[in-house]
This record gives C-alpha cells, sequence and structure tokens, in this order.
C-alpha cells in the first residue's frame, strides 16, 4: 500500500487523473455520438427512394416558385432550406400548396397532391437542410390529455386570433387567422412547430409537448359540441345571443319610432 500512497503524492499524480477523466469523456462522447448517427443513418438510407421521390415532386410543382433546389426567389417565395418536413406537411396537405398562383397560398383548400405525395416532397424538404419532423401518432394523441388546461392555454395564446372556438377571425394588414373547424390533430401540431403566416413558432420551450396535446384535444372536443346558445354567435354561450337579440329589437323599435313619427308628420301637414 505504500507504493499507492507514494504515487498519490507524486506531482504528476493530478496531471494523470485529469488525463483519464478526459479519456473517458471522449469514449463516453463517442460512444453516444456513434450510436446517434447510425440510428440517424439507417432512416436515411431507408427512406432514399421516397426522398428521390419528392425531388421529382418537388421539381414539378413547386422549383418555379422555390427555385430549382429550394433556394427560394426573392419577392416570390422563401428558402424552404431548413423549414422542415413539418411546415411541409402542413402547407400541402391544407391544399396551400402549391399554390395556382401568387397571392392564394394562404387559402385552404382540397389538396392537390396525395398524403404519400406530400410525404416524398416532406422527406426531401427534410434532407436539405433539417428543421422541426412531422409529429407522429403518438405526440399528437390526446388520449389522458387534460382539456381544461386545454382550454387555458388555447385562450391565453390562441383564441386573440383564432377566437374562443376556434373559428377562426381577422388581422391587421389583410391577415387573417383561419378557422380550425378542418384541421387535424396533425395539422394543428405543424402549425404551433412552424407557425405558417401570421402565427408565431410555439416550440417545446414556450408550449411543451404535452401542452400541445392538450390544446388540441380542447379544440377537436370544442368543435363536436353543440352551441350552448343556439346560434353559433362566438359559441359564449347565452349571453351573446340574448344581447344580439335585444340589439335587433332596439333597432327594430327605433325604426318603427322613426316611421310612426314621420307618418305622423306627413298627416299634420
Amino acid at each position: 500500500m505504500s507504493w499507492i500512497t507514494a504515487l498519490r503524492r507524486h506531482p504528476a499524480a493530478g496531471y494523470v487523473l485529469v488525463g483519464f477523466a478526459l479519456v473517458l469523456v471522449a469514449v463516453g462522447y463517442a460512444v453516444v455520438t456513434t450510436s446517434g448517427s447510425a440510428s440517424a443513418a439507417s432512416p436515411a438510407a431507408v427512406n432514399q427512394a421516397q426522398i428521390a421521390e419528392g425531388r421529382n415532386l418537388f421539381l414539378e410543382e413547386c422549383a418555379t416558385c422555390h427555385g430549382e433546389f429550394a433556394q427560394g426567389q426573392a419577392g416570390t417565395a422563401p428558402s424552404l432550406i431548413g423549414v422542415g418536413a413539418a411546415a411541409v406537411d402542413f402547407q400541402v396537405s391544407t391544399g396551400r400548396m402549391p399554390a395556382a398562383e401568387l397571392g392564394a397560398e394562404n387559402d385552404r383548400k382540397p389538396p392537390r397532391l396525395t398524403p404519400a405525395q406530400t410525404l416524398a416532397v416532406a422527406a426531401y424538404i427534410q434532407s436539405l437542410g433539417g428543421g422541426p419532423p412531422i409529429p407522429s401518432a403518438a405526440q399528437v394523441s390526446t388520449r389522458g390529455a387534460n382539456v381544461g388546461l386545454g382550454q387555458q392555454l388555447f385562450v391565453a395564446d390562441c383564441a386573440a386570433c383564432h377566437n374562443f372556438d376556434g373559428a377562426g377571425g381577422a388581422l391587421t394588414y389583410g391577415k387573417y387567422a383561419p378557422p380550425l373547424t378542418q384541421s387535424t390533430p396533425t395539422q394543428i401540431y405543424e402549425a404551433m412547430l412552424t407557425g405558417p403566416e401570421a402565427m408565431p413558432v410555439f416550440n417545446d420551450l414556450t408550449i411543451t409537448p404535452q401542452e400541445k396535446r392538450d390544446i388540441i384535444a380542447y379544440v377537436t372536443r370544442v368543435r363536436a359540441e353543440p352551441n350552448p346558445g343556439g346560434f353559433s354567435l362566438g359559441r359564449v354561450g347565452p349571453v351573446t345571443e340574448g344581447l344580439v337579440a335585444f340589439l335587433g329589437l332596439l333597432f327594430f323599435m327605433v325604426l318603427a319610432a322613426l316611421w310612426i313619427t314621420a307618418k305622423h308628420g306627413k298627416r299634420h301637414e
């Protein structure tokens, strides 16, 4: 044991320990990065045919505006490098892209590409510069979601633009927030990830994945419920319908008073 004590007291012992620790850190880092790159390389190899199909579809449907290599064109279309597959899947699956003409890209339309073609184009764009991937079925599942918390989050972060029930509404500078009545859970999740049009990006630090599922649960639940007041006037209850009825009756009474006054005046003359 005396030789161990001697080694511990040697002036170079501290340097040896530091070097050994650095070697351990380097080996651990190499193991982690190698396993991660291997797992990332295998799907890429499997999806090469899908990426090639997406490249061909991109050249046929998208390259006119976005450029041959998705680099974009100033004043016409933005670059798609780094936007991710989620952005492509949202835009194409909702029919906003490919746009028939400039200015029509913000309108929801029947999709022009099939789901398989949409995934192929999304895979090609994902291969160019990464970005948010398409969420899996487990990520958008509302099983066990908290609808009450989803309502609170939706009112705090979304209702100012999309209305309390997701019916959409007008924004400044001629923009508008589209209704969510036809949006699938995947499309809602993708919109929060990518921030299409005037919508901000809600990444996983701003709104956690579980909170995103809570919001999706609220949106899909509320649009399936009947209107509490009988009419779809914001879906906030009978107070709104009563106010509209009161104002309508008041307006009718004013018109009736004006008509009676005008008629009485003519008789007096």
